[in-house]
């Protein structure tokens, strides 16, 4: 986790329930979110996508894809919308981000926008990036001043899309903020895409809807032996009877895959996999990848999951977090039962009806106390760390 740049802060106001929330995660690369339905888990993940969307020039899509913006802004409570983050510069001061949001009618109107970093020895920030209500200005390196765009710049979309290549620093937080990926749980239906023969072309991620789950791993096999044979080696441990991945070609340029199991002569086709098995592989596929983002995003892993495989889960989680910045959001008491304190985020409502997030190792949690006697998830069904409805 040291040799990259990784977000130490986030900040959100007026998405939804998150009225005000302000969590530093700069040390945590595995952080689970706990709560009960309702609390503000898949907002707060939806919130960093929407971040995500506007360093990819997709900030309009995702808006519209919400509702519009006045429809997530938190009711009655706030007139707009506010996201922050920073990435660690190692040698450098954090280079923070800021974007700001207001309903214009239908619409909405971009009135801040900051990419900025502090400097030793100055009593202001280095801006590279300074629009206030449609003035746009931005440092051109040229020129090495700030300016307004002489090309036509799109009011809907960030100028952190926008503008032309920055110094270094800049363009990294652009690219770990436009790579953000969420995954929500894995469609296993009888057409999901997982389950259909895919494309023989070289894949780096098993695809959020399992497309190209196939060529992902037979191209792993064909590239990263060790990888692909540390993925076998999960896949034996969680099912014992497991012996080996196949993929005959079904047609031209068309692979699918095929699941030997010891107690059977013949192999057993994608569609004939149970939801939990193909899920697992998939999540196994996912976290086994060389080519993740710098921060993943990964919705109920839990699902059909059965308790034995959760362990299993959350120990590769755990290992991949060394190469990504990992949130997960959770129902399952099964799930938590495996977690320690520092890597759980417990969400809840205050009185006012917004949420809160507080670090299970936080010292108001007091969970040590019970921890000598109890397990992680036996405490959170008592309701001693809160996040219960």
């Amino acid at each position: 986790m040291t040799d990259r740049n990784n977000i130490n802060n986030i900040k959100i106001s007026g998405f939804r329930r998150l009225k005000d929330i302000d969590l530093r995660i700069a040390s945590r690369p595995f952080m689970v979110l706990i709560g009960a339905n309702g609390v503000g888990k898949t907002s707060f993940l939806d919130a960093i996508s929407l971040l995500s969307a506007s360093a990819r020039g997709e900030l309009n899509t995702i808006i519209t894809t919400f509702g519009g913006l006045a429809s997530v802004i938190t009711r009655e409570k706030s007139d707009s919308l506010t996201l922050f983050a920073d990435i660690d510069v190692p040698g450098h001061k954090p280079l923070c981000y800021e974007l700001s949001l207001t309903p214009i009618g239908p619409g909405y109107s971009i009135s801040r926008e900051e990419l900025s970093q502090a400097r030793d020895g100055f009593a202001q920030p280095f801006k590279h990036i300074d629009s206030r209500h449609g003035d746009i200005r931005y440092y051109e390196t040229a020129s090495r001043r700030l300016l307004r765009p002489n090309w036509v710049h799109n009011p809907l979309e960030t100028s952190l899309y926008q503008v032309p290549k920055m110094y270094q620093q800049p363009e990294e937080l652009r690219r770990i903020l436009g790579s953000v990926t969420q995954y929500h749980f894995l469609d296993v239906g009888p057409h999901a895409k997982v389950k259909l023969p895919q494309k023989m072309t070289p894949a780096y991620l098993p695809g959020a809807y399992g497309e190209d789950l196939v060529p992902f791993l037979y191209y792993l096999r064909e590239s990263d032996s060790d990888g692909y044979e540390a993925l076998e080696d999960v896949l034996k441990s969680a099912f014992p009877n497991f012996e080996r991945l196949s993929f005959p070609p079904v047609a031209a340029g068309m692979l699918t895959m095929t699941w030997k199991d010891r107690n059977f002569s013949k192999p057993f086709a994608m569609h004939e996999l149970s939801e939990g098995t193909l899920r697992f592989l998939w999540l196994v596929s996912l976290l086994h990848s060389p080519d993740l983002a710098t921060f993943t995003m990964i919705d109920e892993p839990e699902v059909s999951l059965h308790p034995e495989l959760l362990s299993i889960l959350i120990e590769l989680m755990r290992e991949s977090a060394e190469r990504t910045q990992l949130i997960v959001a959770t129902h399952s008491d099964s799930f938590v039962r495996f977690l320690e304190p520092k890597e759980i985020v417990v969400m809840d409502i205050d009185e006012d009806g917004c949420a809160t997030m507080t670090w299970g190792d936080d010292d108001k949690l007091d969970l040590e106390k019970w921890l000598d006697e109890y397990s992680l998830d036996e405490i959170w069904r008592m309701g001693q760390m809160g996040g219960r409805s």
